[in-house]
């Protein structure tokens, strides 16, 4: 492990979907040393493997990826009562209500990466997206002064959000950005067991509505491709238009945008800017990193969740089918493919944390 970037860390709400992905994040981490696992008073006390075991005796790990075996004996400590003296970062996978009370309590030690959306629209909390907009990284200061903290929050995207902006941020410093109209086809995991979205609901079906979503994936993108301005975010104006919908796929979320640009841009001029987009980032080396934020397709029946969701380890956003919308002034119009999981969550968050401590942030 790199003594210059090693950083001992605690996962909170290390016991869901979103804490597990985090575990084999970290798992063999070359540079974050996992010391600290924090849930519920429900799990705390107990070693994990046993946190995890549901009455039956079965477990609920939920990765695809094996159990950390060497994690199965660590205690659980009650998120509120987590111990930071031995930790430096914490990574929050809590529902928002929770995190709105507990991320607080441990920024005002230590930085906080957050896959939660309690913070992401205050004025002094960037939305932060490795590659993309590490200048907003400057709020934190501000946060750090004007709430006393010695760490600080820093929320990563909505997963549906994260794919779109990573997508968008190429056009519009290339072309400039009019408007977007987005519709998306979301798959299963990133809805829990949110309503409407049981066996029986989604089995052969579209569930046309996912509540919050469309406004967080509204103002989020707004965010995240706005400008700093002195210690605050001036939002792009930008007209942002999304249908959010959950489609019977198990992970990556799929969208299909149409977007009016600033001049005139043709396919391919689109196609070399996309894929040219974040080398400088991806040349970094980041433990999380892909070798390439975005990849662009020429199979116009690709990309597929199925076929692309994993392409470098589900960090790559994946694009096709780009073509001129006539319905738009200067209309460019392409689906995309993010891995709401991978992503779009922890280890998305994971590659944040390791972006900001290469950068001396965190």
């Amino acid at each position: 492990m790199s003594s210059e970037f090693r950083r001992r860390v605690a996962v909170v709400g290390a016991t869901g979907l979103a804490g597990q992905q985090f575990l084999v994040a970290l798992a063999d981490h070359p540079w974050f040393e996992l010391v600290a696992l924090a849930a519920s008073e429900r799990s705390a006390g107990k070693p994990y493997a046993a946190a995890i075991t549901r009455s039956d005796g079965s477990s609920s790990w939920l990765c695809d990826e094996p159990f950390p075996q060497r994690l199965a004996e660590m205690p659980v400590v009650e998120a509120a009562r987590l111990d930071l003296s031995g930790v430096d970062l914490v990574f929050s996978a809590v529902e928002s209500d929770a995190a709105r009370q507990l991320e607080p309590i441990y920024a005002e030690e230590v930085p906080v990466i957050s896959t939660a959306s309690a913070f992401r629209y205050e004025d002094d909390v960037p939305i932060l997206v490795p590659g993309l907009n590490l200048e907003h990284a400057a709020l934190l200061k501000r946060q750090q002064r004007e709430r006393g903290w010695k760490g600080f929050v820093a929320p990563q995207p909505n997963c549906t959000a994260i794919g779109l902006v990573i997508v968008l941020a190429p056009l519009a410093r290339a072309f400039g950005l009019r408007a977007v109209v987005m519709t998306s086809f979301q798959a299963l995991s990133g809805a829990g067991k949110s309503p409407g979205v049981a066996a029986m609901d989604i089995l052969d079906n579209v569930v046309p509505y996912i509540p919050g979503e469309e406004e967080k994936v509204e103002k989020e993108t707004r965010k995240v491709l706005g400008s700093l301005a002195g210690e605050r975010i001036e939002p792009l104006d930008l007209p942002v238009s999304a249908t959010c919908t959950r489609v019977n796929v198990r992970d990556g979320h799929f969208e299909s945008v149409s977007v009016s640009l600033e001049r005139a841009a043709s396919p391919a001029e689109v196609c070399e800017a996309l894929g040219s987009f974040g080398r400088e980032f991806t040349d970094l080396g980041l433990p999380s990193s892909p070798s390439e934020l975005i990849r662009v397709l020429e199979d116009p029946y690709r990309p597929q969740p199925r076929l692309d969701r994993d392409l470098n380890g589900g960090m790559t956003t994946v694009v096709g089918r780009v073509r001129e919308d006539r319905a738009l002034p200067h209309g460019i119009k392409l689906v995309l493919l993010s891995h709401n999981t991978k992503m779009g969550a922890s280890k998305g968050a994971t590659l944040l944390a390791e972006h900001l401590v290469q950068q001396g942030l965190a």
